[in-house]
């Protein structure tokens, strides 16, 4: 059966698609763009002097620097999302709102770690690999001299994520209390146990 729809009544799917639409134009993409905003002004104004001075004098070179962002990736992000999972709406919601106070200074570190990475990242077209990009102490400048730089990032954050993740399970397995032990005393022998005594002590 087929229900044609009525020319006086409204259809609500097209209100559906309205209010949606006017969420991804209103709200998320506007979001986005101050999300993004950091990272751009990031790259912009300290991504010279980061890795064209600040890197190469951490001590082991920017070597050891690339390694010391890679591993603050996992931890930056645990910061952020364990105060998340503490949240408990239906439960409290001051302690939850506090909660996710609380995973603020996470997400900041976070972007802060992102910040410094995404000054590394090489345009994908070659016309783009302008002079301001290449030249001494440029961002993209680090490549030349340290080709190698995102597998050691890489090799650490992978490191360091093993690591946590290893601390996590024995530190959840320490706190996992032991249920008491449910087995009573042990039985008496019985009629038909192989004493035969049924719980009477045997004939001396």
């Amino acid at each position: 059966m087929r229900y044609e729809h009525r020319p006086g009544r409204p259809s609500t799917e097209g209100a559906k698609k309205g209010d949606y639409g006017c969420a991804w134009g209103c709200v998320v993409l506007p979001g986005f763009v101050v999300l993004l905003m950091p990272l751009v002004l990031f790259e912009t104004y300290w991504g010279h002097e980061l890795w064209g001075d600040f890197a190469p004098a951490w001590p082991g070179g920017a070597y050891a620097f690339a390694g010391t962002v890679g591993a603050l990736v996992p931890l930056v992000f645990l910061a952020w999302v364990a105060p998340l999972f503490r949240m408990n709406w239906k439960k409290s919601k001051p302690r939850s709102l506090a909660w996710a106070a609380a995973s603020l200074p996470g997400l900041a570190a976070g972007y802060l770690v992102a910040g410094v990475i995404s000054t590394t990242v090489r345009p994908k077209r070659r016309r783009n690999w302008d002079a301001d990009c290449y030249s001494q102490g440029g961002p993209c400048w680090v490549h030349v001299h340290y080709p190698w730089l995102w597998v050691v990032g890489l090799v650490s954050t992978l490191a360091a994520a093993a690591l946590l993740i290893t601390v996590l399970v024995k530190l959840s397995g320490r706190a996992t209390p032991t249920g008491p032990s449910t087995s009573g005393p042990e039985a008496g022998p019985t009629p038909c146990s192989p004493s035969g005594t049924g719980g009477r002590r045997p004939p001396a």
